[in-house]
């Protein structure tokens, strides 16, 4: 029990080291007071808005109020192909500090309402061109209550100079579209990308991989969570979420369908010749079938040598009318017909071998060979399986340089949920690392850090599930701390209970112990003086001695090399010979 403290214990420091270096930095900013009723209150960070750097295209923690509405643009559309009382983009929209929030005056836009289109944009700062400088774009989402179904995604919208936000809607031109959806069981975390065809001009969306990493718990936890993109200049890209690589790539390599088409399509006019022969096996044109195969030969025959068992009545039926049935009180004859009894089984039938005609079982027909087929050898013919032949694409193009993309102008939600209290805040455009670092400092750190120490801190799954997912080589540790111990233990409890089953065996043999020893030289002093002590020898144990003595030799070719070998020390040794009463029989 001691060893298996230890290694708990050690557990709980490699849990402790591997989680307190994300931690730490964080809590410093959360102060901790105590009451006169000695409870533990964290109070609240106060919020301090980020400072804006340069390099930002665009930046918005919602800090004012006021500032929204001239900010941001609520879309008056309309989605084409909806009915008329859908189709209005008429979702409502909340600057407010958030249920439960664990930073002081921290205010978020919230979406408020269920079943409807949501959609608010708002123009970027300056444009983002991709003109060798990264992409960062970065936000946070909290859902207050959970999610059943809807997205918390952002779109890019392109740059075109007719863009008119107030007509923003589901068919609005984007270049990117990230971040998070969820329809019941299906977790998503888009990255779409939509590519121009150089050749001809036309628009088609890259969908990237999915991620590898678990996506369950950002959905599920109601708790902050960052999304971050970043986009290189040599066509890389990330998907973070708090911080954590979630997916990763290239732009060129780990998108459907792939940026460039393939150098040779299947051509479209080739057609299979008549005479192509695809069959690898076929018959075998000279093979016979046998003389005496006969195909008329059913498969199973009466058997003819079967009898009637005893005591089956022939003259019962298996099923009888149920003699407790009572006809229905509105029972109608005229329009239900004859009322007749329910059919249950005959109870004379449950004693009897069977009721009824009897009738001969069938068997199978050892002489049935069934239908005569010619076997199967290779086609000599075989050209195997057609294709079409491979034809120079005519619509091929090369793009090695993706990440060029449509120019970015504006940010904007267009969205469709069946949960309200969605929470969005901080949203970043940038082409600056450390401009984007700066802001997740200033902002979701602060943010994060609070809502762990709010909920009266975390409990040991979710230090394991925070530490284990931005760490998986841990995993390895968890199985070698925990597993190695429990083995240790089984095993030491089954060498515990094998102790006495050996003691147990010890007295089961025929070693001779001291106590042995003495009740051999008693009874041994009883066979040569008698009872009571006299020197008249016990004739009637002589008499016993004897018959042991036979019985011995008469099982004495029974006696393997190994028992003789045995006995020969036993008479060598200087220890007194068991009296034929104490000895144990060979045969047994």
């Amino acid at each position: 029990m001691k060893f298996n403290t230890v290694y708990i214990l050690f557990l709980g420091v490699c849990l402790i080291g591997a989680t307190s270096a994300d931690t730490d930095d964080e809590d410093d900013d959360v102060q901790v007071e105590v009451e006169e009723d000695d409870e533990v209150r964290v109070e609240k960070p106060q919020f301090v808005p980020p400072t804006i750097q340069k390099n930002v295209h665009f930046a918005d923690s919602f800090n004012k109020k006021d500032e929204f509405k001239s900010r941001w643009t609520v879309s008056q559309a309309k989605k084409d192909g909806a009915e008329e009382n859908l189709s209005k983009y008429d979702g409502k929209w909340k600057v407010e500090v958030p249920k439960s929030s664990a930073v002081e005056g921290d205010l978020g836009l919230v979406l408020k309402s269920k079943a409807k289109h949501h959609a608010v944009a708002s123009k970027l700062n300056k444009p983002f061109k991709f003109d060798g400088k990264p992409l960062f774009v970065q936000y946070e989402v909290k859902y207050q209550d959970g999610i059943d179904c809807g997205g918390a995604y952002v779109k890019l919208l392109s740059a075109d100079p007719a863009l008119d936000l107030k007509q923003f809607h589901d068919k609005t031109p984007y270049t990117i579209m990230f971040g998070p959806d969820k329809c019941g069981l299906d977790n998503k975390l888009h990255f779409i990308f939509r590519h121009k065809n150089p050749k001809t001009g036309e628009i088609e969306e890259k969908h990237a991989k999915k991620p590898s990493a678990a996506l369950d718990s950002y959905f599920t936890d109601k708790k902050t969570h960052q999304y971050s993109l970043v986009i290189n200049p040599d066509n890389t890209f990330e998907v973070s979420v708090d911080g954590s690589v979630v997916n990763s790539g290239s732009l060129l390599d780990d998108f459907s369908p792939p940026v460039n088409p393939p150098k040779e399509i299947e051509d479209p006019n080739d057609k299979k010749p008549e005479d192509w022969d695809e069959k690898e096996k076929i018959p075998d044109p000279d093979a016979e079938k046998p003389e005496d195969w006969d195909e008329n030969e059913p498969e199973k025959i009466v058997d003819s040598e079967a009898t009637k068992p005893d005591g089956w009545l022939e003259d019962e039926n298996k099923l009888v009318p149920d003699p407790d049935a009572e006809k229905p009180k509105d029972w109608d004859e005229e329009m239900d017909g004859e009322w007749e009894a329910p059919l249950i089984e005959n109870p004379k039938c449950s004693d009897a071998p069977g009721c009824g005609k009897w009738e001969q079982p069938m068997i199978k027909n050892p002489k049935y060979k069934g239908k005569w087929r010619p076997p199967m050898i290779d086609n000599p013919n075989y050209q195997g399986i057609w294709k079409p032949r491979r034809i120079p694409n005519p619509n091929f193009f090369e793009d090695l340089d993706p990440y060029k993309m449509t120019p970015i102008n504006a940010v904007g939600l267009e969205l469709w949920s069946m949960t309200d209290e969605i929470v969005f805040d901080n949203f970043l455009v940038t082409d600056d690392k450390g401009v984007a670092e700066k802001w997740t400092e200033q902002t979701f750190q602060i943010k994060s850090a609070a809502e762990k120490a709010s909920s009266g801190g975390r409990s040991v799954m979710d230090a394991i599930s925070d530490a284990t997912r931005e760490r998986p080589w841990l995993w390895a540790l968890i199985l070698v701390v925990v597993v190695l111990p429990i083995v240790l233990i089984i095993a030491y409890c089954c060498m515990s209970k094998s102790e006495p089953e050996t003691l147990a065996e010890a007295k089961k043999t025929d070693a001779v112990s001291p106590d042995d020893e003495k009740k051999e030289e008693s009874a041994d002093k009883e066979e040569k003086t008698g009872p009571g002590g006299d020197n008249k020898p016990n004739t009637k144990k002589s008499k016993a001695s004897l018959e042991a003595t036979e019985d011995d030799g008469d099982d004495e070719d029974e006696v393997d090399a190994e028992e003789e070998e045995e006995e020969a020390q036993e008479k060598n040794s200087e220890s007194p010979r068991r009296s034929p009463r104490k000895r144990k029989s060979r045969k047994d």
